[in-house]
């Protein structure tokens, strides 16, 4: 077996889990002690396969549409958000509703709601498919366009005021220029009070970007579906690193190793962060490795549970 020189492993701090997916998570691991299974949640309550497994073991069930919940049952809301259509429908069908949606997807639904009352056309900036984009377009889907890129935005026709939204895990300096482009093109654009893309979405692009400058190949830690996790791998990949998106340290690929002194790691905002110790019990099973935390921000945030599932005390 070849052996391989000492390597560096740089990790970047914030990584893994944040508050809003943390408290997705609680909501339905509380509902699982409190209740018992089945409970079912309206597609992945975060994007991970990990987690998912986890709470299936548990006792959840996770489905596309509410169509397939029991009338009566116990339901949960994703940290994604859902159309005012899906609440209607989870009304009609009985059932008792736990929201797990991120506090920060909240707050685009409310300005969704309120650029739609004042006669806006609302521009909302996020990737096709996307379930938390699918629950914003549903706040107001007479009234607002998607948009993913500075083309999309030149071939607009719009009348009238125009306000514009984001999805809440975007890559930041991508979405700068759409918005830049907006702005071009209509000079009176309104948009939100504060920043729609998450504080932990910037943190974490902001310290992969810190480690991607000082690697030679960068690994994140995410699910495919994960768009913040993508993003990681997307920025660090611009800035000439080599970077690859892995689920687990199972798919760590020794080929991407060869030559390598500086590897970069860091884990989306939905990754468990067992997950991330695993990887570099890995790294550490391929050779000498030394192991350095290079934080950029301190994360402090935390989001309250809905009254259903606090324990006293």
């Amino acid at each position: 077996m070849t052996e391989h020189p000492p390597r560096s492993v740089l990790l970047a701090s914030p990584r893994s889990f944040c508050a809003g997916v943390e408290r997705a998570i609680e909501i339905v691991e509380r509902l699982l002690d409190q209740r018992g299974g089945p409970i079912y949640v309206r597609k992945q309550i975060v994007h991970n396969v990990h987690v998912v497994r986890s709470l299936e073991a548990r006792g959840a069930v996770f489905v596309e549409e509410l169509s397939e919940v029991p009338f009566g049952a116990t339901a949960v809301f994703s940290a994604h958000g859902v159309s005012p259509a899906v609440r209607a429908e989870a009304v009609e069908r009985s059932l008792d509703v736990l929201d797990a949606t991120c506090p920060l997807v909240t707050k685009v639904h409310a300005e969704a709601r309120r650029f739609a009352e004042r006669g806006d056309t609302i521009v909302l900036i996020g990737h096709a498919g996307h379930e938390e984009v699918e629950g914003t377009l549903g706040e107001a889907p007479d009234q607002m366009v998607l948009v993913e890129t500075v083309e999309d935005v030149e071939a607009l026709e719009i009348t009238g005021p125009v306000s514009y939204l984001t999805q809440t895990t975007l890559a930041v300096d991508e979405t700068a220029e759409v918005i830049e482009a907006l702005q071009r093109k209509f000079p009176d654009l309104r948009g939100p009070g504060s920043d729609d893309i998450c504080y932990a979405t910037t943190n974490r692009q902001i310290a992969i970007r810190d480690v991607a400058a000082r690697s030679d190949l960068v690994l994140v830690v995410g699910s495919k579906n994960s768009s913040n996790s993508v993003r990681m791998v997307e920025l660090a990949a611009r800035g000439g690193t080599p970077a690859y998106l892995i689920d687990d340290a199972s798919e760590i690929d020794s080929a991407w190793l060869e030559g390598v002194s500086a590897v970069g790691l860091s884990a989306g905002a939905s990754a468990p962060p067992e997950l991330v110790d695993e990887v570099v019990a890995a790294l550490e099973a391929l050779g000498s490795v030394s192991v350095s935390t290079h934080t950029t921000a301190t994360e402090t945030i935390s989001f309250t549970l809905p009254l259903a599932v606090r324990r006293a005390g």
